[in-house]
């Protein structure tokens, strides 16, 4: 959720880590619909139910449930209606979603000097630290369509902009690629679409590097909460 909206990320996460009481939350949520606040149950009778601390981490669930399912179910709902008119869903059933763009868009050639080139380090790694030298050599040694699987881990999707990396988006406006230091040897890289950010252990050698590298890409199961 800190990838999405960092404001209620820290909401709910002050929610967590202390008593709730003195807000005065109650079980519903509220959002702005064409400059009219609308005040949503998020469970029957929600708005009349307290958040305490007893019961705050159902009004969490219920809360993300709300934001991310149920407020937009009826767009989903008609966007599905909408595209199976133009292609039958039952057709598409058998890809995943990282299939189904490479299917629709293809995969393009990856300028591996073009991404470096305009990749940035957080938590203490550089161009010239080791372990991102290796990982640019184990890129290097993936054939294209490997590239292309490695990119869309990491930034969800597989094209690159029409003028090169320097133009990457993030979810809040150009966002480069970065590599950021963390974790420890046995961890598995991790990804932050929203950010085009890959958090990378320290890696005791570049084999154990590209094989943690391969099994993330490969073993990536879709969303989480962070």
């Amino acid at each position: 959720m800190a990838e999405v909206d960092i404001e209620t990320y820290n909401s709910l996460k002050w929610v967590i880590e202390n008593d709730p009481e003195d807000l005065c939350l109650t079980f519903s949520a509220q959002e702005d619909k064409f400059g009219q606040v609308v005040e949503t149950a998020l469970v029957t009778d929600g708005e009349n139910i307290e958040v305490t601390n007893f019961n705050k981490m159902g009004y969490i669930k219920a809360y993300i449930n709300w934001k991310f399912v149920d407020r937009i179910t009826a767009q989903v709902k008609s966007f599905k209606n909408g595209f199976n008119d133009v292609i039958p869903l039952r057709s598409l059933a058998v890809f995943d979603e990282n299939e189904l763009e490479y299917l629709m868009c293809g995969i393009t050639q990856i300028d591996v000097d073009d991404w470096s080139t305009y990749t940035e380090f957080k938590g203490g790694f550089s161009s010239t630290h080791h372990v991102v030298v290796w990982f640019w050599k184990a890129v290097r040694s993936f054939d294209n369509e490997f590239r292309a699987r490695l990119l869309q881990f990491v930034t969800g999707t597989s094209r690159v902009p029409m003028n090169g990396f320097r133009e990457l988006q993030g979810s809040n406006g150009p966002q480069k690629f970065c590599i950021e230091k963390w974790g420890s040897n046995q961890d598995l890289p991790r990804a932050h679409t929203c950010f085009n950010r890959i958090d990378l252990p320290a890696y005791s050698d570049y084999h154990t590097l590209r094989e943690k590298l391969r099994v993330a890409v490969e073993c990536t199961g879709g969303f989480d909460i962070d």
